[in-house]
Order: C-alpha cells, then structure tokens, then sequence
C-alpha cells in the first residue's frame, strides 16, 4: 500500500519491501516494522526494491508463442488486474535464497513484480546449508508497476499439504489456495470466507499445465509453462509461466487466480526425495 489516502491507522505490508509490516498511523508511515510476528524500529524510506528480470522482448513474446497464442490477439488495460496474457519469469540464479519474479504483459512491458520478504540472516544460511523450505514460511508481495503492493502471499510451514494465504495490498484476507492432495495430478482449492470459489487442477503428472475453474466447474484460464532450454533448466532456478485469463473475473476470485499463478513457480520445486520442496507451494 504505496497509496495512503482514507487508510486507517493499522499495520500494512511493508512498500520498501524489508520486511513483513509496517504501521501507518492514519497520516504517515512510521518507523515501526513486524516480520514473523516479531516488532522491531525501522526509519521509513530508501528506494523500494523492483525485482526486474533482464529478458529481451522478443523472448517473452515468444513465451507468448509457445503457449499457444499471439501477442495482441487479445487486449488488456495494461495493468495486472485487466491484462488478459501474463507472463511471469523467474530470476535466474545460481543458488536460489531470495526469490524475484517479473511479470510482464503479452508484449513484453513489465507491468509487475513479485518479491520474497521477510527473511532474516539465520533463515538465509539456513535455506542455504540445508533443504528445509518446506519447514519454514515464505511470505512474499506482489507489486503492480509503480510499485505499489496489491497482494501479499503467505505459505505456512508445512509437512505434506500446502496453503497459501492471500492478503489485499491493505493487508485484509481475500482467500486461500488449499492443497487437495499429495498423489497424481495435483489439485488446489481457491477459498474465501470458508466457501470453495474455484479450483487449481495440474493437466498431467509432470504438472506443466493447469486450468483454472470457478465454483461451476467452468474453467477461467490457464497457466503453461514454457521449455527454458536445458542448459538454462539445469543450471539455474529459472522458469517461465503464461497466464491466460479468459474474461475478466469478480473479486476475490480474480485475485485468488492471479496468486496461484505467481505461486505456480514455486509450486513444482522438488528436492532430491521428490517431495514440494521451495517457495509457495513447495
């Protein structure tokens, strides 16, 4: 929540990004910061870190391609929440701590971001020495293209099943995306206030395409991830998504659809017993 207008004093994702919350006190925000339920004092200010992914346009139009559409063949409002084609590309990092994502719309403008936060030293040389994410939580924001958050991801430590808590920008819970399994195709819940709004279904085994339904059962797009090339694949945490959404959605649907595509990522990470390992759903 960059923009504070007729905001009641209250704690809110952090807008630089260090950490979790900040507190606005009604006119200003204050040097008060929370992560992982932990107070601490922070002067407020300093430039609000945008993940930025360098990747040439014509790459991400081709991303486009292979998921089987044409840029411009469908038209948006240029922002997150009105772009119909979303495509969202991993950082691409030897050894992955913190975890960045760009998202950019059909032809190849960045229109938003996605960055972890909240991570102190200790979980950093913990992530690093040890395979333990899945013990761990991840929280992440979501930035539209002036930097403002419009949504913040929770994942709770877990043992089997993930979840995924989806806050608005003004930190107030829109939904969950509850696991529904652990064997074959793996499929999701989309949840808001206690009511199943949609579901998250992986197309095969390998779980590179997903369809998204509303509570009838009609689907209202689709994610596809797109081949990286295996050099880049082997080396480096790095993948791409498309986004397909097929009209535009109500509210909290809307948003509980575009967090399950940031996640997505994360989702399919595993770690050498072949278990969800890193990031979201991981």
């Amino acid at each position: 929540m960059t923009d504070t207008t007729g905001h009641a004093p209250n704690w809110y994702p952090d807008p630089w990004g260090r950490h979790e919350h900040r507190y606005y006190d009604g006119s200003s925000w204050t040097e008060h910061v929370a992560s992982h339920g932990r107070q601490a004092v922070d002067p407020p200010g300093g430039a609000s870190h945008q993940p930025t992914v360098d990747r040439a346009t014509h790459k991400v139009r081709r991303d486009v391609q292979r998921a089987g559409l044409e840029a411009g063949q469908y038209q948006g409002g240029g922002t997150l929440f009105t772009e119909p084609v979303l495509v969202v590309n991993q950082k691409a990092k030897l050894i992955e701590i913190n975890q960045e994502f760009a998202i950019y719309d059909q032809h190849g403008q960045q229109i938003g971001a996605v960055r972890q936060v909240g991570q102190s030293t200790a979980k950093k040389v913990m992530r690093f020495v040890a395979d333990v994410d899945q013990f761990m939580t991840h929280k992440f924001q979501v930035m539209d293209a002036g930097g403002q958050v419009v949504l913040a991801l929770t994942r709770p430590r877990k043992l089997m099943k993930s979840r995924i808590i989806v806050e608005g920008g003004n930190g107030q819970e829109l939904g969950q995306i509850v696991q529904q399994n652990v064997m074959g195709k793996i499929r999701f819940a989309l949840e808001s206030a206690g009511q199943q709004v949609g579901s998250l279904n992986g197309e095969n085994w390998r779980a590179w395409n997903f369809n998204i339904q509303d509570a009838g059962g009609r689907e209202v797009a689709r994610i596809t991830k797109t081949w990286e090339g295996l050099a880049k694949t082997m080396f480096t945490q790095a993948d791409n998504y498309v986004v397909q959404i097929h009209q535009q959605l109500p509210q909290p649907l809307h948003s509980l659809v575009l967090a399950s595509a940031f996640g997505i990522d994360t989702a399919l990470k595993q770690d050498a017993r072949g278990l969800n390992a890193g990031g979201l759903f991981g």
